[in-house]
C-alpha cells in the first residue's frame, strides 16, 4: 500500500477545452492512464490535487470522474481555481454513489488516514491575497481545519495545497505561516505550468519540504509521498 499525489489532470470528456493545444499537453490522457496504471495498484491512493475536470457543472464533469475511477487505486480529490463543477462535499459523495464512483473521495475540511500519513489540505489561494484577504483567511481557515482534523488521525500530517504557498520570490504569508505553526514537515502543490515551473520553489524551508506536483511538471505520472 502506497500514497501518491498528482495535480492538474484538467480533464474534458464531457466538454469542448482541449489541452493539447498546450505544449506538452499532447495525448496526455493516454500517457497520464498508462503511466498511473502502471506504477500504481488497487491497494494505493492518490491525491489528486485540484483542476480535476474543465466541466462548468458535476453532471458535465461525469465522464471526467469515470475515467479517474477507472484507474487503479483509491482517490482523494480536492478543489482547484478550475473546478466550476464543485458544489459541495455532501453533493459531490451523493453523485458519486449516485454513478458508481467508489473509488473517489473529497478532501475538503477534513483528513484520511493512509498508513502513517494523515493526508490533509486545501485548495490554498494566491500570493498577492490582499486583493481577496476574506478569500484567504478563509482558505487559510479551512487549511488549519483540515490538519486538525489530520492530527486526530495520528501520524505525520502531510499537507496538498492546490495554489503554491510561496514561491522563488514570494510567499503567501497567511497559508504559509498555518504550515509552519502547525509543524507540518511535508508540502505538495500544484498549478504552476510550463513556463511557471522556473518560479516553483522545491526544497526545504523552515523544516518544512516542498514539491511540485502538477500534472505536466511530473510527465504525467503520478508521484510517491510515502510507502505505507
Amino acid at each position: 500500500m502506497s500514497l501518491y499525489v498528482i495535480g492538474d489532470t484538467h480533464l474534458s470528456f464531457g466538454s469542448d477545452k482541449p489541452m493539447d493545444i498546450f505544449r506538452g499537453w499532447q495525448n496526455f490522457e493516454e500517457r497520464l492512464e498508462k503511466n498511473w496504471n502502471k506504477l500504481v495498484t488497487d491497494e494505493d491512493t492518490v491525491v489528486v490535487a485540484g483542476d480535476i475536470s474543465w466541466a462548468m457543472n458535476i453532471e458535465g464533469a461525469k465522464e471526467d470522474f469515470r475515467f479517474l475511477d477507472k484507474l487503479n487505486g483509491r482517490k482523494l480529490i480536492m478543489k482547484g481555481n478550475h473546478d466550476y463543477w464543485w458544489s459541495t462535499k455532501k453533493k459531490a459523495d451523493e453523485f458519486f454513489e449516485k454513478n458508481g464512483f467508489s473509488t473517489l473521495n473529497i478532501l475538503f475540511n477534513n483528513a484520511y488516514r493512509i498508513g502513517d500519513v494523515a493526508v490533509c489540505g486545501s485548495r490554498g489561494w494566491f500570493y498577492d491575497g490582499e486583493k481577496d484577504k476574506k478569500v484567504l483567511l478563509r482558505e487559510a481557515g479551512r487549511l488549519k481545519m483540515s490538519i486538525d482534523e489530520a492530527k486526530k488521525l495520528g501520524g505525520e500530517p502531510v499537507v496538498f495545497l492546490h495554489y503554491p504557498p510561496l514561491s522563488r520570490d514570494a510567499v503567501c504569508e497567511e497559508i504559509y505561516e498555518v504550515l509552519k505553526n502547525e509543524g507540518i514537515k511535508r508540502c505538495y502543490y500544484a498549478h504552476l505550468h510550463g513556463p511557471s515551473h522556473n518560479y516553483a520553489f522545491t526544497g526545504e524551508r523552515d523544516g518544512i519540504k516542498f514539491s511540485l506536483i502538477s500534472g505536466d511538471f511530473l510527465n504525467f505520472c503520478p508521484k510517491l509521498v510515502e510507502k505505507c
